[in-house]
Order: structure tokens, then sequence, then C-alpha cells
């Protein structure tokens, strides 16, 4: 347990709020500055920095996949490529129920395995045979893709196309000039026919023993460019947003959207290095955490999906740890998402709401070691925080290393997730950082740490009571700027019904050393 003692006086706390919060009685509106005072300029960003695409994916917090295809029919996950197309055969196909269930259960985008390994293609493809033109499916006549593309435009979904590089039914492939064509012809066709882009996923999953291929990634990725300039290319090394390392939808603990595009290789990734990042990086590449809510990525009818509290634990350790979440709910053969599948997404979408509806820091008030352009006349003052959006955060005053923001909540409240956001725009740059508490004796109390924020932080750990708190940030690749501050109450989380122990544990990569309760009467002020 870490204690700092802030007085050495027996009446160390009723001189605590003298000292330390008498500055937070003032109003916000004494921030407010002058028309008369000339404005600082904000600090300058750090690079790497993120486009706007990047930041419109980042924005997005979640995207649903959906594995569908002729697998779907043959029980299968990697497809032969032989499997005949008149198979494929969705009675109840209905896009628009999937961008629904999508759009109802907070995700921003939907990305459709437009073609898998197995080389079937969902679209009429003008290049091959193999595609739902040769399905019994509407008498051949059908278009997932448009489908789900006009499904998305209504609803106000992005959409997105996985394209898969190994085709296992094309006579071309391991012809290295002929099927780099064939491949960026169909990638064409998806990008020119069925309006805005948001995503393209491609990877470089292959079996063993299968025939050798040189990809043009490079080529493809400038392709892609040229007809969707508004989409983010995700991939093992990016260009635009990479593979986190597993398929379990689990970031690193500390993980920067700072990369090195150069140290990674499409199909042969080093994982540890995908999960965490590189806080020397020189390239702006955030993490994509994939897993499926099933075991298998193809709907199979033994199958049952996870559970909403499993869902919410990936949330944490992903849109919690600066990453996206793309959790992948596959149509069933019938050409549906599965009722017990929408049930879990409704569940897990209550869970969220319920914990993060309410910033139980709204009303706190607040002061900052320092401000940039000072305290009482300044864009940059730390009420910002607690401001939704990242365009307005809290800046420090220049070369300064003793970054903290102190916060009464003006009651004592109960509460065991801090969130904490970046804004990214100007850069990833915290290293280091932690929370205390104030307890009964005067003695700050530190009650977790992590490291990297990013766009967005979640720290979980056992409830806690506080009025008082301070927010440290110890260690900064240049000044640290803080967008938003959040304390919320999980009720549901394992970690809700840790009882009080002064035991180290460790939680998400974050060591929480006491769970404190004190009575507000005791901190009262004089």
């Amino acid at each position: 347990m870490k204690k700092k003692k802030i007085q050495s006086s027996a009446n160390s706390i009723s001189k605590f709020p003298l000292l330390l919060f008498l500055s937070l009685s003032l109003s916000s509106s004494s921030y407010s500055s002058s028309s008369s005072v000339l404005r600082k300029p904000p600090p300058l960003p750090i690079l790497p920095l993120p486009s706007a695409a990047q930041l419109q994916w980042q924005l997005g917090h979640m995207a649903m996949f959906l594995h569908f295809g002729s697998n779907t029919f043959t029980d299968s996950e990697w497809g032969t490529g032989h499997a005949d197309p008149s198979i494929f055969n969705p009675t109840k196909l209905n896009a628009t129920q999937w961008v629904q269930v999508a759009k109802d259960s907070g995700f921003s985008r939907v990305i459709l395995t437009a073609k898998h390994h197995d080389g079937f293609c969902l679209w009429p493809t003008d290049y091959s045979n193999y595609s739902v033109s040769s399905s019994p499916w509407r008498n051949g006549s059908g278009d997932v893709v448009g489908d789900l593309a006009d499904a998305a435009r209504e609803a106000g979904i992005g959409l997105g196309l996985y394209l898969s590089p190994w085709d296992r039914h094309e006579h071309c492939y391991g012809n290295t000039l002929e099927y780099n064509q064939f491949y960026m012809a169909q990638m064409t066709e998806l990008l020119t026919r069925y309006g805005d882009i948001k995503e393209v996923f491609l990877d470089g999953a292959k079996e063993e023993g299968e025939k050798d291929m040189d990809y043009f990634f490079e080529s493809w990725f400038s392709l892609i460019h040229q007809h969707q300039p508004g989409a983010v290319i995700f991939s093992d090394v990016g260009p635009d947003t990479r593979w986190v390392g597993d398929e379990d939808g689990v970031a690193g603990s500390t993980c920067w959207s700072l990369f090195n595009r150069s140290s990674a290789k499409i199909g042969d990734t080093d994982f540890e290095y995908a999960r965490g990042g590189d806080p020397l990086g020189h390239d702006w590449v955030p993490a994509e955490c994939d897993v499926s809510i099933r075991p298998g990525w193809f709907w199979h009818s033994s199958e049952v999906p996870k559970s909403a509290m499993t869902l919410l634990e990936l949330y944490y350790k992903s849109v919690g740890r600066n990453c996206l979440l793309l959790l992948n709910v596959p149509p069933n053969s019938s050409g549906l998402i599965s009722a017990e599948d929408v049930q879990v997404l409704k569940e897990f979408s209550e869970l969220r709401r319920s914990i993060f509806s309410q910033n139980l820091a709204t009303n706190a008030l607040i002061r900052a070691s320092c401000t940039r352009g000072s305290a009482n006349n300044s864009w940059f003052n730390p009420y910002n925080v607690i401001k939704e959006g990242f365009h307005s955060y809290w800046a420090p005053e220049e070369n300064q290393s003793n970054w903290v923001l102190y916060l009464d909540l003006q009651e004592v409240v109960s509460f065991n997730i801090l969130q904490v956001e970046e804004p990214i725009h100007m850069g990833q740059r915290v290293i280091e950082f932690h929370l205390e508490i104030l307890n009964k004796d005067g003695e700050w109390n530190e009650v977790t740490n992590g490291t990297t924020v990013g766009y967005r932080r979640l720290l979980q750990f056992p409830t806690v009571k506080s009025q008082y708190l301070r927010f440290v940030i110890d260690k900064s690749r240049a000044d640290p700027l803080i967008s938003y501050l959040g304390l919320y109450m999980d009720r549901f989380s394992i970690l809700s019904n840790i009882s009080l122990t002064t035991t180290e544990t460790s939680i998400n990569s974050s060591q929480v050393l006491r769970h404190i309760e004190f009575n507000h009467s005791q901190i009262a002020v004089m």
C-alpha cells in the first residue's frame, strides 16, 4: 500500500481542504477568458498522428464482423473451395436485420466476408462463376454485398468488406502475376459498386502446405485508397489499423497506437509486438481486437454464444485498452442473426448503458497543479476533462514535471472504474499514471495505476469510497493532455464483490493496492 502524508500535524484533515481545495469552491465561470486577453495557442502535436479516417474509426469503438458464406451451409470453418454453389440458399436472408442488430447494440460499422478462403463470392463478380450467381438463392440474381450496403446506408452504419487473399478455388492461385491481377479486379468491383466503404479487412491466413503466393500488398493498399480514400485498411501491419496479435479480443495492458510497419510482416507477426505497439514507433497504426461471439467464426448449430458478462470483460480489454472491438456475429443458415445471439447482444448493451450512462465526476470541483495560460484565463482549464469530446482538453503549463488533477466530488462516492482519454489528434503522450484517494488519516492511497492511455483507457479495481481524489501523470512523451476523466460503478463484474483487503492484486495490469472505505464525516471541511 502506498501512502503519502500531506501534512505531519495532527489536524492535517482540517487543514487539507483549506490548502488543497479552497480554490475549487470558485465557479467554473472564473475560468472564462476576457475578450481583451489574447488566447495562448495549443501545444504542438507530437508525431505520429492519426489520419481523419483513423480518427473516425477510433470514435466508432466497436464493429460487427459477419462471417457468412458457403461454410455456413457445410458446417465448416475453412472450406475446401470445392463445395457446390447450390448449397448456398439462405431462405430468410435479411441484411436489414443484421444492421439493425448492430445498430441497436452500439456497433458503428459492419464488416462482411465478401469472399472467404474457399473463394465463394457473395456478390455477382464478373471474374468467377463461383458466386451467388451460381446458387439457387433468389434464382441466381441475389447480391449479399449489395443488400448489406443498402441496409447499412439506410441505417447510417458504416460498411466494411473482407476479401480473403487466400483463395482455395481459383485455378490461378499460385501464379503470382495472374492471381494478383484477378484479386485486384475483384477488389475494384467491391470498391466501385457499393458506395462508401469504411474499412477493408485483409489478412495473411493460409494453411501449411498450400501453394506459394506473393501478394502485392502495397499495390492493393494504393488501389484501395484510390477508390475509397476514407477507408481504413486492416492487416497485420496496417497501414491504417493492425491486428492485435490474437483472436481472443484482448489487447496488451500497455497498448500504443504507435507502431513501426517496417518491423512487422503480414502473415508473420510478432504477437507481442502487435499486442503492445511501440512507444518509439514512427507510424500511427492502432490495434483492432477481433473475436467471435461463438467458438467458431461461422455459424454452427451445435455452438452457443458467449455470455453478456464475457463480452463486457472483452470490452474492458479491447475498447478499454485503446483499441476497437471487432466482434464476429455470424448469420445462421436461414440468413438471420440467431435469436440467442441477439439476446446476448441486448444484455451486453444494457450492461454498458447501466455502467457508463453517468459519470460520477460530472459535478466535481477540479483544480490542476498547473494550467496552460494560467488557471484563471485559459482555454485549457481542467474542467474540460468532464466534457464529452476529445477536441477540448486540459493542458498543463509548459516545462513542468508535476502533472496532477485534484477532484472534490462534493460528496463521498463509491466507484470501481476509472476512464481516461487523451486528445489523440494531438498524439499519444501518457506513459504512466495513477489514481489516489484521500483516507480518513489525511493520507493519499493509490488505488490503481496504468500505462498508456490513448483514445480510451478503462481500469477496474475493487470498489472504493471517497470525496477527494487526485489523478497523477507520472511519465509522458511530451506535456500530457487529458480530454476526459470519468468515474463509474460496475455492479456486475466480479471485482465489485471483492471484500476489503490490503493484499496487492493485479487487475488489468494495474496494481490495486488497497480497498479503502471511510466515513465522509471524518473528513468534513472545516
